[in-house]
């Protein structure tokens, strides 16, 4: 099935391709096909952001639409950054400046009181109208100093618990690497949008018998 991946996010849409080509379908992107569409992203849950953006690309292009809303949700701060992960700095899409907020807000707070998580809503939603949301999550810890290059966002501060093995399993993360240390199928296998996504892929043929 030919997917629009609904983001304008590099770094998401190279994890969303890669996770949906590896699940047989051929991915499209908004930039790819001229368009340039930035929804407001004005819901309060990470699923009503998801559907918003997934409404508004499936209505312009007509595909089938994969969209995805995420962010880090820390224990210590609230919650906070939570759905505005992209623009805690103040402005969108400035990981770097994100990165250095999230380290100063979190520089006082003891090892024991660092735990984190990341969470991920996917929408798929089909032109004729049908719309399922799916929801991941990958539990972990913010570390003290960013490192890794293999990444984007908070992945350089982020210590998920566990790490994907080669047969598709997981064991714990011993080492204490960040997401951004971790080779592409180490992080598909326990990531929250890889979760997501693979509940997605899952349910994908009842859904699309049910479209």
């Amino acid at each position: 099935m030919k997917v629009l991946a609904a983001t304008n996010n590099a770094g998401k849409l190279k994890e969303l391709r890669r996770i949906l080509e590896r699940m047989g379908h051929t991915v499209t992107s908004p930039r790819e096909l001229g368009l340039n569409l930035d929804p407001e992203e004005t819901g309060t849950t990470f699923a009503e952001n998801a559907r918003i953006k997934a409404e508004a690309f499936c209505r312009a292009t007509g595909l089938p639409t994969v969209a995805d809303d995420s962010g880090l949700c820390v224990d210590a701060l609230d919650g906070a950054p939570g759905v505005y992960s992209a623009r805690y700095c103040g402005h969108h899409g400035d990981d770097a400046a994100n990165n250095r907020k999230l380290a100063a807000e979190m520089a006082n707070v003891p090892e024991g009181r660092r735990a984190a998580r990341f969470v991920s809503a996917v929408c798929v939603l089909l032109p004729g109208g049908t719309c399922h949301i799916f929801t991941g999550e990958c539990p972990g810890r913010i570390g003290f100093e960013e490192r890794g290059e293999n990444g984007f966002g908070y992945d350089p501060l982020f210590i998920p618990d566990a790490v994907g093995l080669p047969d598709g399993s997981t064991a714990p993360n011993t080492r204490g690497r960040t997401y951004a240390e971790l080779a592409d199928g180490e992080k598909d296998a326990i990531s929250h949008r890889g979760r997501a996504m693979a509940a997605m892929a899952q349910a994908l043929p009842d859904i699309l018998a049910e479209a």
